[in-house]
């Protein structure tokens, strides 16, 4: 596809935005013919995590959060991605008693959402073998642990939307903040997980993210209560599906890249665990559904590497959601790349 249209203007009224600040969606340089798309992705991206923070004094959820999270899922996966390009972000990420004071004096719109993101950067930074960053990632996963609501789940100041590539939702949110108390290697959060899984084997999803969000967060959980669950999800997943592949919001609706990329995380675990799956898919159906899901990804990729933002409603401009929506899909595509 051709680079879209940039805006002149980008819309960052987000509750996730950490800054109040306008900037221009920025090119990047074109990549050759024979750059892969992940290459390309992860070349847009290494331009855009710095961008925020120089340009802002600042940052963001969505350029040091979830952007981030795909730079060091592609260095954990051998792309080379230069030290510039997440020096600042990794220095900003090890210093978590700093987050509630960003954005040039002014206070978080949602301090959950911004602790549950930056902490899931410092996950995937100790991923891919950065781990000097253990001691902050004990400091970061205290703060979300004590997020939790008692019901078990993470509810955000956004979390009356369906969610979104930069809102997240409660779902996504969730699922998320197990992921970070998970990492966290002491053991000293197995209430809160407990808790947080309890609500996810609860929880009816009728969006496809609340769907995909359960089905990461049961990981390869295997009682009853989790079994029950991901066959409800996995068969959502199935109805879902647009006739030529991708996912949207809801059953019906069009496909986004976002909700794509979530389903193919979700589903892409599960190949690495066929018994999970059963009776609801094979793992034949699931590598189709998969590799499907990555097959739209690829055609919706942008020429400069990135995708058009998914927003709530569809076809607003969202610097936030354009940045947060490259990030999933690249994750999408690192974690997939050997499929054929």
């Amino acid at each position: 596809m051709t680079p879209r249209a940039k805006p002149v203007v980008a819309v960052v009224g987000l509750a996730v935005a950490l800054c109040a600040a306008a900037m221009l969606h920025a090119g990047s340089t074109p990549q050759p013919a024979a750059a892969s798309a992940e290459a390309r992705a992860v070349a847009f991206l290494s331009g855009e995590v710095p961008r925020w923070p120089a340009e802002n004094g600042c940052f963001s959820c969505h350029n040091n959060g979830d952007a981030a999270r795909a730079l060091y899922a592609a260095i954990r996966r051998g792309h080379e991605v230069a030290p510039a390009a997440l020096a600042d972000t990794y220095d900003w990420l090890r210093r978590p008693d700093a987050w509630d004071d960003n954005a040039l004096g002014e206070s978080f719109s949602d301090t959950v959402l911004a602790r549950i993101q930056f902490t899931g950067a410092l996950v995937s930074a100790i991923e891919a073998g950065l781990d000097d960053a253990r001691p902050a990632l004990a400091v970061a996963a205290a703060f979300v642990a004590s997020d939790q609501r008692e019901d078990g789940s993470w509810r955000l100041d956004s979390s009356g939307s369906i969610g979104s590539p930069a809102t997240y939702g409660t779902s996504l949110a969730t699922w998320a903040a197990l992921r970070a108390l998970r990492a966290d290697e002491a053991g000293r959060h197995a209430d809160a997980i407990a808790k947080g899984g309890a609500w996810l084997r609860a929880l009816e999803t009728t969006t496809v993210l609340d769907t995909a969000s359960v089905l990461l967060g049961l990981g390869r959980d295997s009682d009853g209560a989790a079994a029950r669950q991901r066959q409800r999800c996995l068969q959502l997943i199935v109805d879902g599906e647009a006739p030529s592949g991708g996912w949207g919001a809801y059953l019906a609706s069009r496909t986004e890249p976002f909700d794509t990329a979530l389903v193919v995380l979700a589903l892409r675990p599960l190949l690495d665990a066929p018994e999970l799956l059963a009776p609801t898919l094979t793992p034949n159906r699931t590598r189709e559904l998969v590799s499907r899901g990555r097959a739209f990804l690829l055609t919706e990729q942008l020429d400069d590497g990135s995708w058009v933002e998914t927003t709530r409603p569809p076809g607003q401009q969202s610097y936030a959601q354009y940045v947060s929506t490259t990030g999933w899909a690249t994750m999408a595509l690192l974690e997939t790349a050997e499929l054929p």
